[in-house]
């Protein structure tokens, strides 16, 4: 092999070129090209999917979130502000590290078996009050009402949709909390349930933001 001064510059300035020009196109044209791509063709994807409420941005229909009253004094979490359609259970990761639910640090599922102790006692807290918040004076929960959804939390721990027997069961507690008749509450709840993907993919189900969204713009006409 010939190792002169000469050829060794020679291969190191091909080596150089060789860097520079990848780095151009993987690095500088491919991406506009995809990201020229993505926005002309499904901008709202490409952008994250947002959901906006009088002009401004208010979430992502991917991401879902939680919806509670300000922290009061005393209180080691917030409790939910019951006027709004809820998500599934806030407990995300439980213990298992910092993360909770819809904080995007990570995702994931609480990782405990099906006879975990806390895992059982975090399911009936969360039916117990599944019942009570969702019981109104002319409407009683009943605990075979209360579907999987609503006292689990996803496996990820960021899902924004929730079943339709979920979002019907709190129905009645949103037309009184936001002086709405059911009728107009149930037509919002069918209006925004989604059909399985392609007719046979997954299970049917309701964007929780999406329909908190469509219930401010009835409650600010009403």
């Amino acid at each position: 092999m010939n190792n002169s001064e000469p050829n060794t510059a020679r291969l190191l300035g091909a080596g150089l070129r060789a860097l520079l020009a990848l780095t151009l196109v993987t690095g500088v044209l491919y991406p506009l090209l995809v990201t020229g791509i993505a926005q002309g063709l499904f901008p709202g994807k490409a952008n994250g999917s947002e959901n906006t409420s009088d002009g401004r941005v208010v979430g992502s229909s991917l991401i879902g979130q939680a919806y509670q009253l300000p922290l009061q004094e005393g209180q080691e979490t917030p409790a939910p502000d019951l006027k709004w359609f809820q998500g599934r259970p806030q407990n995300g990761l439980g213990t298992n590290t910092v993360n909770t639910r819809y904080k995007i640090l990570l995702s994931g599922a609480t990782n405990r078996s099906g006879d975990n102790q806390e895992l059982v006692r975090w399911v009936r807290d969360a039916k117990a009050a599944v019942v009570k918040d969702n019981s109104t004076d002319t409407y009683k929960v009943d605990p075979s009402q209360v579907p999987a959804d609503a006292v689990t939390s996803s496996g990820s721990g960021l899902d924004p949709h929730i079943s339709p027997q979920y979002a019907r069961l709190q129905i009645h507690r949103v037309a009184e909390r936001n002086g709405l008749s059911v009728t107009e509450v149930r037509k919002l709840v069918d209006g925004h349930t989604e059909g399985r993907t392609l007719g046979f993919m997954g299970e049917p189900r309701v964007n929780v933001l999406e329909l908190n969204i469509a219930l401010e713009r009835l409650t600010a006409g009403s």
